[in-house]
């Protein structure tokens, strides 16, 4: 299975081992969204729901869960983030979350800020599942990334 780094030659999971990749800054980008109803949203941006204020939380939890991918994603190395920063923005039936993640190392930060944006959509969704049950958590996708071996990313 080439082009597969996680697999080994004898077709078995596998942690990629980095030790000769030289140590760079590296930055990755991931965009996903919430969607709701407008009431909900509304809810949001007012800073109204029962379980206090809903952006600050997903903040939070998009950077604690950025910190933990290692521990998270089986064969992700942990790394040393030097950065990492939550943009959450309420639209009139969604909550668009962009998570940044930097770091200076051997292998890139584009699984931290996955996993950052992923968590802040569900913390939303926690915080006001009572009140819409109808919600959808949209598009993770990772939009650019720089850095290392296979050079720079921008999503189209």
């Amino acid at each position: 299975m080439s082009g597969l780094t996680h697999i080994g030659a004898d077709g078995a999971a596998r942690m990629v081992d980095v030790s000769a990749k030289p140590i760079t800054t590296r930055e990755a980008e991931a965009k996903g969204r919430v969607v709701m109803k407008p009431e909900t949203a509304a809810l949001i941006r007012d800073g109204q729901p029962a379980k206090g204020d809903v952006l600050a939380a997903a903040r939070i939890a998009g950077i604690m869960a950025a910190k933990k991918t290692g521990e998270l994603i089986p064969l992700c190395h942990p790394l040393p983030l030097d950065a990492v920063n939550i943009d959450l923005m309420v639209t009139q039936d969604a909550v668009e979350i962009t998570a940044i993640a930097r770091t200076t190392g051997r292998t890139g930060v584009e699984m931290e800020a996955l996993t950052a944006v992923s968590l802040a959509a569900l913390t939303i969704y926690d915080m006001v599942k009572a009140v819409d049950k109808t919600m959808r958590i949209e598009a993770v996708r990772l939009t650019r990334k720089t850095g290392g071996k296979s050079g720079d990313f921008s999503a189209p």
